[in-house]
């Protein structure tokens, strides 16, 4: 049950900052830095699968060993920034390194947003599902 809490939690905190993120902040940029691969809306379908996924990924690769260890949610963050610097970093360097006209700026941010939003989402469900002592 512990681990379920901590995938509703983070799933909430990953998809409800993400979206703030890339509505209010960062759409001008990458209209601006990458706007001609952009498609006209996002798939819908396409990102709810990376969310459910990588959600996944944050509980069971960062929440569930700092919980095991003894780490909290120190832990839990400290892994999620690990896990988020790789997971981003792979899509925006490989990006960087193979596509025409994919911007520096655009890496660099992704790879700042990917390594908080994954440590802050990693932190939170590991201390609400901790703190439920389910």
């Amino acid at each position: 049950m512990k681990f379920i809490v901590a995938y509703i939690v983070t799933a909430v905190v990953f998809l409800g900052l993400d979206a703030l993120w890339l509505s209010r902040f960062a759409l001008d940029m990458y209209r601006r830095e990458i706007g001609g691969l952009l498609l006209e809306r996002p798939s819908l379908p396409v990102a709810g699968i990376f969310y459910l996924i990588f959600v996944l990924g944050i509980v069971v690769l960062a929440i569930a060993p700092a919980l095991a260890s003894g780490n909290g949610w120190q832990g839990a963050m400290l892994a999620g920034a690990v896990l988020g610097l790789v997971a981003y970093g792979t899509y925006d360097i490989t990006n960087l390194s193979t596509l025409k006209n994919w911007s520096l700026t655009v890496t660099l941010t992704d790879l700042a947003w990917g390594t908080a939003l994954t440590a802050v989402s990693a932190a939170a469900g590991a201390f609400v599902a901790t703190a439920t002592n389910l």
